[in-house]
Formats: structure tokens, sequence, C-alpha cells
């Protein structure tokens, strides 16, 4: 199969097999930082925007995804250019292994892009589908909780 997709802003036209998983044709075209984790769905660190919804692309069809927006942590933002969630990540402590990042990235984007100011609890849930073996989650947290201050301030 070929379908065009539209994968950080750019239209992309990649060739699949009908059975093939989303994860797997993005890092099969350099979308490396779209991580193979459990390829189950319980991770996280495979998660992207798929038309602005945070899902897990390991549990997505490539077919299922032609002609649909999708964004990947380095959509929002890079390494010269961060995201402020990004950012504040990297402040606070809370990069360390860094696989588990752009699905934590990702996580808080969607979650601070409908809830501006959410609570720990709110923070927790929305990251709860994110499993990080390295930091604890509190960095993390503390992370999103100082996007969330520099992001009302925008």
């Amino acid at each position: 199969m070929k379908g065009e997709f539209i994968v950080n802003g750019e239209k992309k036209i990649f060739e699949f097999a009908p059975t093939e998983r989303l994860l797997t044709v993005l890092r099969r075209h350099g979308y490396t930082e779209v991580k193979n984790g459990c390829e189950e769905g319980e991770c996280g660190a495979c998660v992207i925007l798929l038309d602005g919804v945070l899902v897990n692309s390991c549990q997505v069809l490539a077919g299922s995804a032609v002609g649909r927006e999708i964004t990947t942590v380095k959509g929002i933002g890079t390494i010269h250019q961060p995201h402020p969630i990004q950012q504040a990540l990297v402040e606070a402590g809370a990069v360390q292994c860094g696989f588990c990042t752009p699905g934590m990235v990702l996580a808080a984007y969607y979650l601070l892009s409908r809830n501006p100011d959410p609570t720990e609890d709110e923070i927790k849930e929305a990251i709860s589908g994110n499993l990080c073996r390295c930091t604890g989650y509190i960095k993390i947290i503390e992370g999103i909780k100082l996007a969330a201050q520099r992001l009302k301030k925008q």
C-alpha cells in the first residue's frame, strides 16, 4: 500500500503493508523520536498526536492514518528551538535516559492545550499512560507544573 500522511506539517508518502502499524512505518522513515516500547499500548513510548488526539502509534494501523495529521515531539519543539514543556522538563531534572521523554512531552502538551492550569492529580492522570523507569515521576510532575506556569504567562 501507499499513502500520503502529514507528519509535523509536511506531506509525506509512505509505502507499507496493510497490517503494518503506524509506529513501524514512522520509525522506518526516520521518525525515531517515536520510541518502540511495549508494542501493546501500555508504555506510552510511541505516543503521537493524530489529528490532535494523543494515541499510541503501536495501536494504529498505518492505513487508518492515511491523509491524517501526525505530530511527533519534533513537531512541537526541537533541540535548537525547544517547546516550553521540553525546556521545563530539562530544568526540573526530569530527563534522565530520555526514552520516555518524547511521550511525556506529548502527554503534557495534550493536557496543557486542554487544561492550562491542571492540578497535580490531573497531571498524574494525564501521564498515567507513560511509563518511566528512571525518574520516579516527581521531577516530571514538577517540570509539567513549571511549564504550565510559563505557558500561562505567554
